[in-house]
């Protein structure tokens, strides 16, 4: 394969400048000027981020009602569910909001759509199952902005809906109560590039300023938005930064007992975002992908010692079952790719009946540049 490389004109000038000004090593003040983080603000909340140093969740587009609602349902203890996606990103917004409302007094349910039986998203067999448990108001976490038609089912049963979501909002957005999405075309927040549970914690905090909470309330939680935000491989700049930097001082002295016991049993001493990418996420992420989403959301709002070790033997058998079935589905594409003897540049379309689709494209396409160099494989 051939390969063409890209490389930086560095500006030495001010690599120097930079370097000596902040008292850091050239490589840094190269990566700074590469990534343009050059002026004084930008490298201090490069180099030495801190809670100040978010933005006010009111400037987000319809926060203000989201947390009008939610109030409302606080003071009239409605019966509120929470639909969020089986990911790590998903499963942590899930845990965060739950967690905070029971805080302030408000029990909520929970649904994950099973990914095997009901996939990504809104669907309007799970919404009847939310109507008919008795459900007044579904907040969306990592999801949400496309359920359009689903959100205007559950309208028709009068159930009520506020979107928290991350991903590209459509021409059209949802007929809901509120809709907090970064990436509505309307948006004018200073920020757009928040993991889903990244949203989440804007909510909360501005849930806390709402309710005269301190500060503390929902920062506690930056352990568990920390998790989900480097999970989601978000680009860790601006407000994610901050939530990596301080999330990841919280993590290793995380009192989540859960999120403790995916640590230790992960192996990992040092706590940093290779042992969240690499020891955390494949556990909780295995979860999902095995159908078992629940399992990983009961561990990380557990306080029961006993419920935790044993939901985590459970999150490092389905990692080793994902594992196993990944390296499976792997060999069968090679073996029969092997077969077929097809010069450079053709597309390979390989399949598999007995494939399991919650983790064959993680299984083929992490691997398949290593092996297969210009050839492209393609599963559908």
């Amino acid at each position: 394969m051939n390969k063409k490389w890209q490389i930086y004109e560095t500006d030495d000038a001010k690599i120097e400048e930079i370097s000596k000004k902040y008292n850091i090593n050239k490589l840094l003040a190269t990566i700074l000027v590469n990534r343009n983080i050059v002026d004084e603000k930008d490298i201090k909340l490069f180099l030495e981020p801190t809670r100040a140093d978010f933005h006010d969740p009111f400037m987000m587009i319809d926060m203000r009602p989201a947390v009008d609602r939610i109030k409302k349902a606080i003071k009239n203890q409605e019966k509120v569910t929470i639909y969020g996606d089986y990911d790590v990103d998903g499963i942590t917004s899930i845990t965060v909001l739950k967690s905070f409302l029971k805080d302030v007094g408000l029990e909520v349910n929970s649904y994950i759509p099973n990914r095997l039986d009901e996939g990504y998203g809104l669907n309007k067999d799970a919404i009847k199952t939310i109507y008919d448990n008795g459900c007044d108001l579904m907040i969306t976490v990592d999801c949400g902005i496309s359920g359009v038609e689903e959100i205007d089912y559950a309208n028709s049963l009068g159930i009520e809906t506020i979107v928290t979501d991350h991903h590209e909002a459509g021409n059209k957005i949802p007929n809901a109560i509120a809709v907090v999405d970064n990436k509505r075309k309307d948006s004018r927040y200073p920020f757009r590039e928040l993991a889903g549970v990244g949203v989440v914690f804007k909510l909360i905090q501005a849930l806390g300023i709402e309710l005269g909470l301190k500060e503390e309330a929902y920062l506690k939680y930056l352990d568990i938005v920390c998790i989900g935000t480097i999970s989601d491989i978000v680009p860790l700049v601006d407000e994610n930064r901050v939530i990596a930097k301080l999330g990841l001082m919280l993590v290793s002295q995380t009192r989540n007992i859960g999120l403790r016991s995916i640590i230790n049993s992960s192996g990992y001493t040092k706590i940093d975002s290779g042992s969240v990418s690499f020891g955390i996420a494949p556990r909780i992420n295995a979860c999902g992908r095995m159908g078992k989403a629940e399992e990983a959301l009961n561990l990380l709002l557990s306080r029961n010692i006993n419920e935790v070790n044993e939901l985590t033997k459970q999150l490092n058998e389905h990692n080793r079952k994902r594992q196993e079935t990944e390296k499976d589905i792997f060999e069968s594409a090679i073996k029969q790719i092997n077969q077929e003897h097809l010069e450079e540049n053709n597309v390979i379309i390989v399949g598999g009946e007995n494939w399991h689709h919650g983790v064959i494209r993680n299984s083929i396409f992490k691997n398949y540049r290593n092996v297969f160099q210009a050839k492209h494989i393609t599963k559908f």
